[in-house]
Formats: structure tokens, C-alpha cells, sequence
């Protein structure tokens, strides 16, 4: 388990680098949006990615670090190496949304493309900082990078006015900021919420194969929208027990109906945000959550601006017309 005072400590350590973003309600839906989308880097990355770097000691940021990444991990950490002088270096899938490749590279960081999915890019990453003495930064496998995610936890507990008497739902991916808000519900001083339920798409169910069957092998990945969850979870990962215990259910929403969220989002919020945190909105319209009230975690909005514009424009489509 993650030491509760991991998550203070890390609260207090980035204080003074991030957003405290907003939690709005909406009274029809019965549902509080925590807009992480509008955190610095526009992802809720950012403050796993700091955290870790920040107690990294200098000989470790002078190796510099490596990672792997569909975007926003790479973003937190980008930042996070000019903040503290590290040198970046990350490994993403050619397939990775162009968008936040240009972020990563113009937040300072070198990025390096990989044939094949998000798995590929993170085989690629762990060889070299083995064969490199680099200081590897996980987006999820790490006690601090969860301990940092846990922070969004805590700061939503001071923003509710009824924090006992909510459920949560969260994206899912590598589990590490499922597992770090379950920790902040979970093992601090209270019991602060019924029930934690993670969402995940049905095209890329890595995780939630995981926690229904005990294992990922047979999982056939599509392509997603929601790209920064796609990809399977590192072997033994310290996620995998944590999200066991501290998760209540994971579930899954198809790709037309994280486009529809998207779309809902913009419609209704003017809020424009990813795939990735559409599955919670996607969750809740589609009654894959009926839980209520809930507190809907919209993890990012780095979203590919011609992805947005088709969602937008034409949200009926069948998912392969995206």
C-alpha cells in the first residue's frame, strides 16, 4: 500500500507548481466534474511526473530520464525536467497523437517514435535506460508517480462539500491514478467514499482483464480514442494489487460512446477534453455508472484538434468513421 503520508508529502511538494483545478456540479446528472483538463499540460500527469522528479536525487536528473508515453505522462515529465534541469528523453508510438508529440518536444523533451503501439514504446524505453544507467520514470509502476496522482484525491476531498457520500469514477489505464486517488480515499484518516469504480474502452481492456480474470494475454487492443489509456500494463506492477484492493469495480464503455462524452462535454460545459477523460463522462450518459452522486475525474483535454473537430461536427458516426 502507499503510505498516506507519501500523498501529503507530495501535496505539499507540488503546491506550489500546479493548478488547483475546478469541481463544478451539475444538478441534472447528479455528478461532480473535477476539470483536471485544465491543469498545466492539460493532463492530471503533471503531478505524478513532478512529484517523482523532485525527489529524484541531482546524480539521478543528471542521467536524465527516460520514459514511455502516449503524450500527457511525457508532457508532466518534460516540464518536469525544466523545471530541475533533467534531460528528457521519451518513447512514444508512431501512432502517437501528433499533437502531443509537438508538446512533448516543445516542452524540451527529446522524443523518439517506435514502431507499434504503446507496449512497443515501453520495451523500447526500459532497454535503453538499462542500457544507459537513465533514471526510468514509469507513468504508473512507481510509488511516488502514484503518490503524486493521489494529490488530485486530496485536493477534490477539500473541494466537496459532501465528500462521504460520493462515488468516484476514474480512467483507467496503468491504474496509477485510480490507485493513487484510492489510497487518498482509502487509507487516510476517514472512509471518505462508498465506492471507487474505474472506466476503461472496450477496445483497449488491459486492466480491467486484469482485475476480472487475473490476466492481460488474450487481450485483443483496437484503436482508441481514448489513446492515453491503451496498451498493456507493465508485468507485476505495483498497480496491479493496489487497484485490487482499493478499486471497487472496473467497466467499459464502447468508443461511440466516449465520442458522444466528448461532444456532451463541449455542448454542455464548453469544456473540450481527450478520450482518455471522456470514459468517466462516458460512464455516467451511457448507465454504465448509475451510482449517484458521483464524482467524475476528467483526467485531461489534450486532445488532436481535427479528432475534436470530427467528434464534434459529426458524434453520430459509427466509431471507424472518427
Amino acid at each position: 500500500m502507499i503510505p498516506y503520508n507519501w500523498l501529503t508529502e507530495a501535496q505539499t511538494r507540488l503546491t506550489e507548481h500546479i493548478q488547483i483545478t475546478p469541481l463544478t456540479y451539475d444538478a441534472a446528472l447528479d455528478v461532480y466534474f473535477k476539470w483536471e483538463n485544465r491543469q498545466t499540460t492539460g493532463s492530471f500527469k503533471l503531478r505524478g511526473a513532478l512529484n517523482k522528479v523532485l525527489v529524484l536525487k541531482d546524480w539521478e536528473r543528471q542521467r536524465g530520464v527516460v520514459a514511455a508515453s502516449a503524450g500527457n505522462h511525457g508532457q508532466g515529465l518534460a516540464l518536469a525536467g525544466r523545471l530541475t534541469g533533467a534531460p528528457v528523453l521519451i518513447f512514444a508510438s508512431e501512432h502517437a497523437v501528433p499533437a502531443k508529440i509537438q508538446a512533448m518536444r516543445d516542452l524540451g523533451a527529446t522524443v523518439q517514435l517506435v514502431p507499434g503501439g504503446y507496449g512497443e514504446a515501453e520495451q523500447a524505453g526500459l532497454a535503453y535506460a538499462r542500457n544507459h544507467q537513465a533514471t526510468w520514470v514509469s507513468p504508473y509502476n512507481d510509488g511516488q508517480i502514484i503518490a503524486g496522482q493521489g494529490t488530485l484525491g486530496l485536493e477534490t476531498l477539500e473541494q466537496l462539500p459532501k465528500p462521504a457520500q460520493t462515488t468516484w469514477v476514474v480512467p483507467v489505464g496503468g491504474g496509477g491514478l485510480v490507485a493513487g486517488i484510492g489510497a487518498a480515499l482509502k487509507t487516510g484518516p476517514e472512509k471518505k467514499c462508498q465506492k471507487l469504480v474505474a472506466i476503461q474502452s472496450e477496445a483497449s481492456p488491459f486492466f480491467h482483464a486484469i482485475f476480472q480474470r487475473g490476466s492481460q494475454d488474450d487481450v485483443t487492443e483496437l484503436p482508441s480514442l481514448a489513446d492515453g489509456l491503451a496498451g498493456p500494463v507493465e508485468a507485476n506492477s505495483l498497480t496491479i494489487p493496489l487497484v485490487r484492493a482499493l478499486v471497487d469495480d472496473i467497466r467499459l464503455v464502447t468508443e461511440h460512446q466516449i465520442a458522444q462524452a466528448v461532444k456532451y462535454a463541449w455542448e454542455h460545459y464548453q469544456e473540450r477534453i481527450e478520450g482518455s477523460a471522456a470514459t468517466a463522462l462516458a460512464g455516467v450518459l451511457s448507465a454504465v455508472v448509475t451510482e449517484r452522486p458521483a464524482v467524475l475525474v476528467i483526467s485531461g483535454g489534450n486532445i488532436q484538434p481535427e479528432t475534436f473537430a470530427k467528434i464534434v461536427e459529426h458524434v453520430e458516426l459509427k466509431p471507424e468513421g472518427f
